[in-house]
């Protein structure tokens, strides 16, 4: 018997895009992912699009990854008169639709960098939807503590 170790086509076209799908309908999409990176140990906060293709609103309830011990979903709010962020235990992202995680509003924080990311690094996410009925790898570029965008 003999096994092929070339990667498949929907592999190389999943790394081609930044946002690859892994497992379920195949609906979710990432685009213009990057992270904030700060100096020292702080947090860096990651930003995204997500796009969804499918019939039925899916979730994002959490996210992991090799490079942060630990990864939160967070909204910026006033909260008593002060600029603050709150947890956020799930994001809707609606039937054909989609959802920005942006700078003063909802995104990722990353805690625990398990060593310093540089600008200009990639580092994978794997986003998680429905508490893990679907998983998204994204390639996210980490960019210095002045920028705004991708």
């Amino acid at each position: 018997m003999t096994v092929s170790r070339a990667p498949s086509l929907a592999a190389l076209l999943v790394f081609a895009t930044g946002g690859a799908w892994a497992g379920g309908t195949g609906a979710l999409r990432a685009d213009a992912a990057w992270i904030r990176v700060l100096p020292g140990d702080l947090p860096a906060a990651a930003y995204l699009t997500l796009r969804n293709a499918g019939d039925e609103e899916v979730a994002l309830t959490g996210a992991r990854s090799a490079s942060y011990r630990r990864i939160m979903l967070h909204r910026s709010a006033g909260v008593g008169g002060m600029e603050g962020m709150v947890p956020v235990a799930r994001l809707p992202v609606p039937a054909h639709g989609a959802v920005r995680l942006a700078p003063g509003g909802y995104h990722l924080m990353l805690m625990d960098a398990v060593r310093p990311i540089a600008p200009g690094r990639k580092v994978t996410l794997t986003l998680i939807f429905d508490g893990g009925r679907e998983k998204l790898d994204v390639a996210f570029l980490a960019r210095p503590a002045n920028a705004t965008g991708p």
